[in-house]
């Protein structure tokens, strides 16, 4: 049986200082990167964000063609029954879009396979970083875009808090590309949809407990 690895991440205070690095347990992130648990969860996840309020109208829907256009024989024309035809102009779709739903669901075994797995690949890119908290004193995004950069920010990034903190969290709404969730709402996509992942410790602590 093959032992876990000892992997580790960037570490910093609330302030941006960095310090000694954080060991993530082998027992939760192993660094084995499951692609195709990766894979099933994202599908699940876009699937369920289709509405499927997709229609089109069949022939039974379409108006007109109670009766016959001509009569069967003597005209020197195709035979026709209503003009709701699908061969008509304007007649019904035939095999066309109708309402449904794209539902798929994933086990919560797989969810939370998906969600190490994606972590344990950005751990492996080094593009996980664990701060001690994340706070502001007062609502200003100049002063929190200057913390994410110290922490290596650079892009898209994703920062989770167990709680995010209110002026924080109001703080970096509007820096680009730059995204804000508590721990119980993280999934595989909002992972890899991103270049660097920033967690608290709180938050760390958090996910070994549900994820391990």
């Amino acid at each position: 049986m093959t032992e876990p690895m000892n992997l580790d991440a960037a570490a910093y205070t609330a302030l941006g200082t960095p310090r000694d690095r954080v060991a993530l347990p082998g027992s939760t992130f192993d660094g084995t990167v499951n692609v195709p648990v990766m894979h099933q969860a994202v599908k699940a996840f876009l699937a369920n964000q289709r509405q499927g309020t997709h229609a089109t109208k069949t022939r039974r829907w379409v108006v007109g063609g109670n009766q016959k256009p001509w009569k069967q024989k003597g005209t020197g024309r195709a035979r026709a029954g209503s003009i709701r035809s699908p061969l008509w102009p304007g007649g019904g779709t035939i095999f066309g879009p109708q309402p449904r739903s794209y539902a798929f669901h994933l086990p919560g075994k797989g969810k939370r396979g998906a969600i190490v797995a994606a972590l344990a690949h950005r751990i492996q890119d080094g593009a996980l970083v664990v701060v001690d908290a994340l706070s502001a004193s007062e609502i200003k995004t100049r002063a929190a875009a200057g913390l994410l950069k110290t922490l290596g920010v650079d892009g898209k990034a994703l920062i989770v808090d167990v709680h995010p903190e209110e002026k924080f969290a109001l703080s970096v709404r509007n820096v680009a590309g730059v995204r804000m969730l508590p721990s119980n709402r993280v999934s595989a996509r909002d992972v890899m949809d991103t270049r660097k992942v920033v967690l608290t410790q709180a938050a760390l602590e958090k996910l070994q407990e549900v994820l391990s």
